[in-house]
């Protein structure tokens, strides 16, 4: 028995060694070139022509009908088009400077309306309600009806003042929620020269309308030294989570806002609405910088000059996008904050990518007071109203 383990072994050894013999020569793996790592260059680029044909181009929105609607303040109309930019209709309103699209695919319209009070002729703030399906059942906008009207002071009062001739709706937030009754509510920032106001409170405000255009109040806001009636100084650009698509449309009440005020020194604020034991409460979001990640941040002081329109993605991404007119520059920024985009998780890099960018100018990299922006479909679309364009926009990661 132990000869032949003896024997065993002996041959195991010998076919082992002969082995590399046996089946041939090993091959020399050195020909081949180990692949290094390269990050895509990080950058938002434009997507060519940018669409064109208007007069003074000053507002845009993504609808959840997923179509483009652009307000041309020069020719007081709203115009609808498609993804590829052919004219899907046109709509002739008042004094229209901004319009947005609830979830049961109805505009609501920032315009004026003329009016004559005691002898005096005003031209008023005014929100117009449009409803595009016909009693046929066919959705256009040439053929839409004006089914509503809210007229600045009279949603909230009989009377009037001549100071309120003075007060503008500025921009509208839609918002979304799990119960019907709440659905397609709606915030609307508002500009005028009134400090104080006991019942309405103060001209510069951010106001809540229900879903059947009802005023509620305006949003008081909750800090660390108390609580602030006149919280909003000159509030412009306005934002909710409720974004295209559809069936994504955030829940609840928080929303971003933009000043426009020169004294404040943050200008783009997250203002969240909190449910507790003792009531709710809107508080604004102070994101801390975090320079191990970004280099720069939206609450940064004097981050802007005016910036005159944010726009939130509706998809996973969550960027938040700011235009500034007198910067003439696009900037993005993430859902908490930081200014850039994070790099590939296979880059091994940590910092993310500023991709602002702008500056004043005719070149598509360039704007002419930027005056709104809306982003759909991972595209970036740019109002450009000083050079009478919609410019868009693409990053390099997005391309396939």
């Amino acid at each position: 028995m132990k000869t032949f383990n003896f024997i065993a072994i002996a041959l195991s050894s010998m076919i082992l060694g002969s082995c590399e013999g046996y089946l041939g020569t090993r091959t020399n793996l050195n020909f081949i070139e180990v692949p290094n790592y390269g990050i895509r260059d990080i950058a938002y680029v434009p997507i060519q022509p940018a669409f064109s044909g208007f007069v003074y181009p000053n507002d845009i929105c993504i609808g959840f009908d997923e179509l483009i609607y652009i307000v041309d303040a020069s020719t007081e109309e709203v115009i609808c088009l498609n993804e590829a930019g052919v004219e899907q209709g046109r709509l002739k309103i008042p004094g229209v400077r901004h319009v947005r699209q609830d979830r049961r695919f109805e505009l609501l319209a920032i315009g004026s309306h003329d009016t004559t009070i005691n002898g005096v002729s005003y031209n008023l703030s005014c929100i117009y309600r449009i409803n595009q399906l016909q009693n046929n059942g066919t959705y256009n906008l040439p053929d839409a009806q004006i089914i509503n009207k809210i007229v600045h002071p009279f949603y909230f009062k009989n009377t009037f003042s001549t100071s309120d001739a003075q007060v503008e709706f500025t921009q509208i937030g839609i918002l979304a929620n799990a119960n019907t009754t709440k659905n397609n509510r709606y915030y609307v920032s508002r500009n005028g020269p009134a400090l104080n106001n006991a019942n309405q409170g103060p001209d510069d405000a951010i106001i809540l309308f229900d879903n059947e255009d009802k005023y509620l109040s305006p949003v008081s806001v909750s800090t660390s030294s108390g609580l602030y009636t006149n919280y909003f100084k000159q509030p412009k650009g306005l934002v909710s989570f409720a974004q295209p698509p559809q069936y994504t449309a955030t829940n609840g009440d928080d929303f971003w806002f933009s000043s426009v005020d020169e004294n404040q020194a943050i200008q783009v604020q997250n203002i969240k609405f909190v449910e507790t034991d003792f009531g709710a409460d809107y508080v604004p979001s102070i994101y801390p910088k975090d320079t191990s990640l970004a280099l720069r941040s939206i609450n940064e002081p004097n981050r802007f000059k005016y910036p005159a329109s944010i726009a939130m993605a509706g998809d996973a991404s969550r960027y938040l996008f700011v235009v500034d007119s007198e910067k003439d520059s696009l900037f993005q920024f993430t859902s908490t904050g930081l200014e850039g985009i994070p790099p590939p998780p296979a880059s091994g890099e940590k910092k993310y990518v500023q991709v602002s960018f702008g500056g004043m100018g005719d070149g598509p990299m360039q704007f002419n007071e930027p005056v709104a922006v809306a982003y759909w479909n991972k595209i970036v679309y740019v109002v450009d109203a000083g050079n009478g364009r919609i410019s868009r926009f693409k990053c390099t990661l997005d391309f396939e």
